[in-house]
């Protein structure tokens, strides 16, 4: 990989992410790369300032911070195929990130005798991983097309109630490849990706797909009828939902947790797989997503300490 220009891009509100973020910009400006810094959460986005200054792309997006900030990452560097790069630095479960004790300085490689994170990087000694992610158009039923831009999601959308003080419910009907599937009334819906259906999905009573597979998790929140079951749906499949009811019942549509836009009765939005997959760069020599699961998860706790049975 070459490494000439990288944008450093670290967790809004976390000391160590600044921390670390300041180091590494200082090791590779030593090595007279282009260094960009900037910090990122739910009120900051540094995406369309740096897009809009910045000469050229990356070669690199280094992420320091929890899945949340590589998701912000990713709805903005997807379509421009900048690989990213992620470690969990002040963040949480960090399904997403590696860990942090591989993030390796020149210092800290001179210090153990290992070669470093960027020499690995200029010697191609990674993987190159393809994610897939969600894009929703919103049809105003106005009859004017593209009035909205596209929104991207690498983990899920999701519909909501819009107002607080009525009851917290809504219902949408959600049409697949042109056909009426369901008409969900409870507290919402969730469109994952299969890197998705370890969030707000899961949480939700969904399945948990590997991201090996290319396929829409479908999955209700909270719904009214016993009836109503997540579904999982091929990736090339359509999706459309409108919210139903009075023209008080508006909809939020959120994008990996952060707010897109609101719907009214009328208004569809129109949900596909992205063109533009996520590119994750992947250091492990053998990650293992199940091996994932079980550390985040806290799967079979009172078996990780001892030695696994043979059976």
């Amino acid at each position: 990989m070459r490494l000439e220009r990288v944008w450093l891009i670290s967790r809004s509100g976390s000391q160590a992410a600044h921390r670390q973020a300041k180091r590494c910009a200082e090791d590779l400006a030593a090595q007279g790369v282009h260094v960009v810094v900037a910090s990122s959460g739910l009120a900051r986005n540094p995406f369309p300032g740096l897009l809009a200054t910045e000469a050229e792309l990356p070669d690199l997006a280094l992420v320091l911070g929890g899945d949340g900030t590589v998701l912000g990452a990713a709805r903005h560097l997807a379509p421009l195929d900048v690989p990213i790069l992620s470690f969990n630095v002040g963040g949480h479960l960090g399904f997403l990130t590696h860990d942090r004790r591989l993030l390796r300085l020149s210092t800290d490689a001179l210090k153990s005798e290992e070669e470093s994170l960027w020499d690995r990087l200029r010697q191609e000694r990674y993987a190159l991983e393809r994610r897939m992610m969600l894009q929703a158009h919103i049809d105003r039923g106005d009859g004017v097309d593209g009035s909205e831009i596209a929104h991207l999601a690498l983990n899920d959308f999701y519909f909501r109630p819009c107002l607080d003080e009525v009851s917290p419910t809504c219902v949408l009907e959600l049409e697949i490849d042109g056909e009426v599937v369901d008409q969900y009334r409870g507290d919402g819906l969730i469109i994952a990706t299969p890197t998705g259906s370890t969030g707000y999905a899961m949480a939700a009573g969904g399945p948990i797909l590997h991201p090996g597979i290319e396929a829409i998790v479908v999955n209700p929140i909270c719904p009214m009828s016993l009836s109503s079951r997540a579904v999982v749906v091929p990736p090339r499949a359509q999706l459309s939902v409108w919210p139903l009811g009075e023209t008080s019942r508006r909809v939020k549509l959120w994008k990996d947790g952060a707010h897109a836009t609101v719907l009214e009765p009328g208004d569809r939005a129109l949900v596909e797989r992205s063109p533009h997959p996520a590119l994750q760069v992947l250091l492990e020599q053998s990650p293992s997503y199940y091996r994932t699961l079980t550390h985040k998860l806290h799967w079979a706790g009172s078996l990780t300490a001892i030695e696994p049975s043979h059976n």
